[in-house]
């Protein structure tokens, strides 16, 4: 048993070592710490050097790690702001979300992949990464252009489509057929599901807070580590609603974090409870997680699988940029606005490594496709940096990268 335990220990302590060095290389260079992450997974474990293996408390750590970072995600969205948002981000989004989920579905057919893998496949084409788009754009000081406001609400109501739609396509697979009573009873769970977090996130969830914060004025007994455990049980609240209607608890976290936001706590106990959010997923769980995830990928598929791997690279590069540069065609963008915006929204990162992980843990698709799907999600968020300078310096020469302020900072 200490023995267990001790290399258990062990086990943990490397991983969260080689995540935190190679997600510090991976800041250094430009790019997300989760790529460090994975690459530190991929070197360190059974795919190269064989240092590091699979455990029961990493694969337990690892699973906390997904559902305290859905959580952090969740409280990255505004919902008011996702309703104020105006048609160009919401025509975009949309774009950007229906044509690389039927290029990736109709992949699936071609691969002859069962549909749960076919509809995982065009999730995993569809998703985006608001978090990756955000740091990019403030690195290349491109906040306050007209590129970076449609960018980043198409990101945002892109982000929410694909989680609900993954909630159906979640509820499809779980019926394991085509049989409409069954599809349609797992539907009405999935509903409910929305129907009843609707109900407690809107009605119950401000009055438990502005009841927490009378009892904290009141009586003084309510403090920071109190109003972060509501704030968590709260969470685990909707994650077990989500599996009760038989999706997966990211759901659940992701909505909990919308809610956690919209609730208008105190904004000295909401900023402690985003940081020790942020803190304990981006510090511990989630690192596990990708280190982990590094641990599926296998290289057989460039031997066994090249051929696919390379059409589904090229089906998930253009996805985006012809979905969001057709779709942008219609509204005020130039042709070429539209074009840097499809750049910008090739990045998937995070929500496609997490939907992958969910379709592969779940047994829908095989480790081949698997470890294909995390190589398009590190190799088109790695390109977005390179795609959009170059199509910012492309905008600056024909003289249409648009700001939002009437004047254009200054050049000191």
């Amino acid at each position: 048993m200490v023995e267990t335990v001790s290399i258990d220990l062990l086990s943990l302590l490397l991983v969260l070592t080689v995540a935190w060095v190679f997600g510090a290389l991976a800041e250094r260079v430009g790019y997300p710490t989760m790529m460090g992450e994975l690459f530190a997974g991929i070197a360190f474990g059974p795919a190269l050097l064989g240092v590091l293996h699979p455990s029961e408390l990493l694969s337990v750590l690892s699973e906390l790690g997904v559902f305290l970072l859905m959580i952090y995600v969740g409280m990255e969205v505004d919902l008011r702001e996702l309703f104020e948002l105006g048609p160009q981000a919401l025509l975009i989004a949309f774009g950007a979300f229906v044509i690389p989920f039927g290029m990736g579905y109709a992949a699936g057919v071609w691969l002859g992949v069962s549909v749960g893998a076919a509809l995982f496949l065009g999730l995993a084409m569809a998703a985006t990464s608001l978090a990756t788009k955000s740091r990019i754009l403030a690195d290349l000081d491109l906040l306050e252009t007209r590129i970076a406001n449609v960018l980043l609400g198409g990101a945002l109501a892109s982000d929410v489509g694909v989680l609900i739609v993954y909630a159906g396509v979640d509820s499809y697979v779980t019926a394991g057929g085509l049989d409409p009573t069954e599809i349609g009873v797992i539907l009405l769970k999935a509903l409910g599901f929305f129907v009843v977090t609707l109900v407690i996130g809107y009605r119950f969830l401000p009055l438990a807070w502005r009841y927490i914060e009378t009892q904290r004025e009141r009586y003084g007994f309510v403090n920071r580590t109190t109003a972060f455990t509501f704030a968590l049980l709260v969470s685990l609240l909707f994650a077990q609603l989500a599996t009760l209607a038989d999706l997966h608890m990211i759901i659940g976290g992701f909505i909990a974090g919308m809610f956690l936001r919209q609730a208008d706590v105190e904004p000295s106990l909401y900023e402690h409870i985003h940081v020790v959010i942020y803190d304990l997923a981006m510090g511990l769980f989630a690192p596990v997680f990708f280190v982990t995830i590094g641990f599926q990928i296998t290289f057989d598929v460039f031997a066994d699988s090249f051929g696919v791997l390379v059409v589904l690279v090229g089906i998930a590069f253009l996805g985006k940029i012809v979905g969001s540069w057709l779709f942008a065609l219609p509204t005020s963008l130039t042709s070429r606005e539209g074009l840097v915006v499809g750049f910008g929204m090739n990045g998937r990162g995070t929500v496609e490594i997490i939907i992958a992980g969910v379709a592969y843990q779940a047994g829908v698709i095989d480790q081949s496709l698997f470890s294909i799907l995390v190589f398009i999600a590190v190799f088109t968020t790695a390109l977005v940096p390179v795609t959009v300078t170059w199509g910012v310096r492309l905008l600056e020469n024909a003289d249409e990268l648009v700001y939002v302020d009437s004047m254009a900072p200054s050049e000191d």
